[in-house]
């Protein structure tokens, strides 16, 4: 049986993708899509996913959610996304509208069900504190690393903009998995990549266009030759476990830290005696990860 699923997002490039993926795998049962605010504003990301949804003809509830992190200043990535929040595409009318509900109520609703995060986490977290954890079978999320940040040397972009959500997920007892940019930079977008997404169609354009938009910016701020492909490797845990290769490991989050706010600390050897809170992936099957991708888009066209 198809896995229920909701996606949690802020639609950005890659959550682009990951809401195609999660669309087009029968593996899936995509019950709701829930916006948050990160890669750009709430009203943003909000309308990408219904641009996004539209040009692929996908019909589930698109909630908003959350318009800053719990306690921060909200803080966005227009130097990787563009003004938009997914610049790149010329998208079509829009064909899907905004339930009425917050996004926390349309995830209730929706549940029991996995829950895959890739966005900041302050709607997941707002979730736990008023529904509680019996609901939610698992959350997949995309977030931290066990190595390096993006957003500062050692803060990953989805943990940076809200670590007090973060903390409030990783200590809530929900089984996790963690998808963290140790493993997603292996999911490099190359111009083959590329190419064969071309070759699909409308839809398959729409898509090329982001990862060159994308390309682009992450050339330009990081030296990266292609961009790695990050949200959708969340979707491709719960589409085959086999996909992404994991450990268990306690995963602490530093919100007071004066150069490590937002860091993911992995504790991968079990130094600090804590029992592990979470799945910890360490290695993608990268051709197979691209063919998921690849196949999804192709049920969509």
């Amino acid at each position: 049986m198809p896995t229920p699923v909701v996606l949690d997002c802020d639609p950005g490039h890659d959550d682009a993708i990951a809401i195609l993926l999660a669309a087009g795998a029968p593996e899936i049962d995509l019950r709701a899509i829930t916006t948050v605010a990160a890669n750009q504003t709430l009203d943003k990301v909000t309308l990408n996913a219904r641009r996004i949804c539209s040009a692929a003809g996908i019909s589930v509830p698109i909630a908003r959610g959350c318009d800053r992190p719990l306690v921060r200043p909200l803080y966005v990535a227009e130097d990787i996304h563009g003004e938009s929040g997914m610049d790149g595409p010329a998208f079509g009318a829009i064909s899907v509208d905004v339930a009425e509900d917050h996004a926390i109520d349309v995830m209730y609703s929706n549940m029991p069900a996995t829950l895959i995060a890739t966005g900041a986490l302050t709607n997941v977290a707002l979730y736990l504190q008023r529904y509680g954890t019996a609901t939610v079978r698992e959350i997949v999320l995309m977030g931290g690393s066990t190595e390096r940040g993006n957003t500062t040397p050692y803060a990953e972009f989805n943990i940076y903009v809200d670590p007090e959500a973060a903390q409030i997920v990783f200590d809530s007892g929900v089984p996790i998995t963690m998808i963290g940019l140790n493993v997603t930079h292996q999911a490099l977008v190359t111009p083959p990549v590329v190419a064969r997404l071309n070759a699909l169609g409308p839809l398959g354009q729409i898509c090329g266009d982001l990862m060159t938009f994308f390309a682009a910016t992450y050339r330009e701020v990081f030296g990266f030759e292609a961009p790695p492909l990050h949200d959708p490797v969340a979707v491709a845990r719960v589409i085959d476990p086999t996909l992404v290769t994991c450990v268990e490991a306690f995963v602490g989050i530093e919100t007071v830290g004066t150069l490590t706010r937002g860091a993911t600390v992995v504790d991968l050897h079990g130094r600090l005696g804590r029992k592990p809170n979470a799945k910890v992936a360490v290695g993608l099957d990268v051709d197979r990860f691209f063919d998921r991708v690849v196949d999804a888009v192709a049920r969509l066209t």
